[in-house]
């Protein structure tokens, strides 16, 4: 790719079959949404996608690496996103089961975020 913002324009192509993708600077980054639901983050030529517990075995299998990056003090943090598979850059067929990875990993983030629902009925924890 010629320059970042065309690479942002070629990953949210190939994320727009699954629905309404936007991308948002951030952190010298971008950040891309898909339906209003942060799925995944373009750092540095790269599309690294939401990964969690339940996704990261799958991400593993498929070569994707974890996004890491230096702290001023020097420390390397990695954050639960991996690299798309390179195949899965050619087209938006073989990026769609990743994607849905990603999509999947941030619902079961966004619901642990907002814990278990309270019944209106009872006001106690909802056990759905």
């Amino acid at each position: 790719m010629a320059n970042s913002a065309e690479f942002v324009a070629h990953c949210l192509d190939l994320l727009a079959p699954l629905g309404q993708v936007r991308a948002r600077r951030m952190f010298g980054g971008h950040g891309v949404y898909l339906d209003d639901l942060f799925i995944a983050l373009v750092v540095d030529e790269t599309l690294y996608l939401k990964a969690d517990d339940t996704s990261r075995s799958q991400f593993e299998q498929g070569g994707c690496q974890p996004f890491r990056y230096r702290t001023q003090d020097q420390r390397t943090v990695s954050l639960d996103y991996r690299s798309a598979p390179g195949d899965a850059m050619e087209s938006p067929g073989l990026m769609r089961p990743w994607a849905r990875l990603a999509q999947a990993s941030a619902l079961r983030s966004a619901a642990a975020k907002r814990g278990p629902r309270k019944s209106a009925r009872t006001g106690r924890a909802d056990r759905r």
